[in-house]
């Protein structure tokens, strides 16, 4: 069986693994889903069709699976989809999809997530990020792997941030992060690359260096978007080594929407 607190209520529908750990006063709606070793604290609310993973640490006072906060929402069965082995710290609200989109909001695998935290309906974190206190997040925004967010980002609705990329503090993000890109400001605008990040999750220092002839094609010498795109094309052909950086650029540019642009 699993660790049911007596005060907490779950709904006899719920599909709690007899790994489970629920603590006191905790809600679970008839549609969750929750997987063997993970831990719930107390006063959480689970409610909607959400499906959460194994071996994650929701702390106290999270509101996960709500409705979205989309005003077109009719009861339509939409979902939360959380990962494996995710760290949710308190008071973070976490809603299900809308229909005129993905019809989920979804998270990855091995992510940090801090106190205060907001995804909204259609929002799709990758693995390994970190989201540092008040984080915010609007409708449909696609976060990358290994993506960092300074405390009290908030990122405008179907904003995309590409894997690797970081924010400072209080950034405030109305346009595409490409990957591996730091940017800070009101709104945020590019500042470097996040190549301590990459040191730490063992590039090579080839591969770095690629990273920076990327930055340079982007940021410094003064190309059109398309023209960028052409240059950073080239840059493996002597390092195939860094062939699946330069692939992971190229895909993300691809998608750039052109009212909307990459942060400069």
């Amino acid at each position: 069986m699993a660790s049911i607190h007596p005060t907490a209520i779950v709904d006899p529908a719920a599909e709690i693994d007899s790994g489970v750990s629920i603590g006191p006063y905790t809600v679970i709606g008839p549609h969750v889903r929750i997987g063997a070793g993970t831990s719930v604290g107390a006063h959480c609310v689970i409610e909607g069709h959400t499906t959460i993973g194994r071996d994650n640490r929701i702390f106290q006072f999270n509101s996960l699976g709500a409705i979205p906060q989309d005003k077109k929402y009719a009861g339509e069965p939409c979902e939360l989809i959380i990962g494996d082995r995710n760290t949710i710290r308190e008071f973070c609200t976490f809603n299900i999809g809308s229909p005129g989109d993905l019809g989920k909001t979804v998270v990855g695998h091995d992510n940090w997530i801090m106190a205060y935290v907001h995804l909204a309906h259609d929002c799709v974190v990758g693995d390994h990020t970190i989201f540092a206190n008040n984080s915010q997040l609007a409708g449909h925004v696609e976060v990358g792997d290994w993506v960092i967010l300074g405390g009290f980002t908030v990122v405008h609705q179907f904003v995309r941030i590409g894997a690797h990329a970081m924010t400072a503090m209080c950034s405030l993000l109305f346009a595409d992060v490409p990957p591996f890109v730091m940017c800070q400001g009101q709104p945020a605008a590019a500042r470097s690359m996040n190549f301590e990040g990459l040191r730490r999750r063992g590039f090579s220092a080839e591969r770095i260096a690629v990273v920076k002839r990327m930055h340079k094609a982007l940021y410094r010498d003064d190309l059109t978007l398309d023209q960028a795109r052409e240059r950073v094309a080239t840059l493996a052909l002597d390092l195939p080594e860094a062939q699946q950086d330069v692939d992971l650029m190229l895909g993300f540019l691809s998608r750039v929407a052109v009212q909307r642009g990459i942060v400069r």
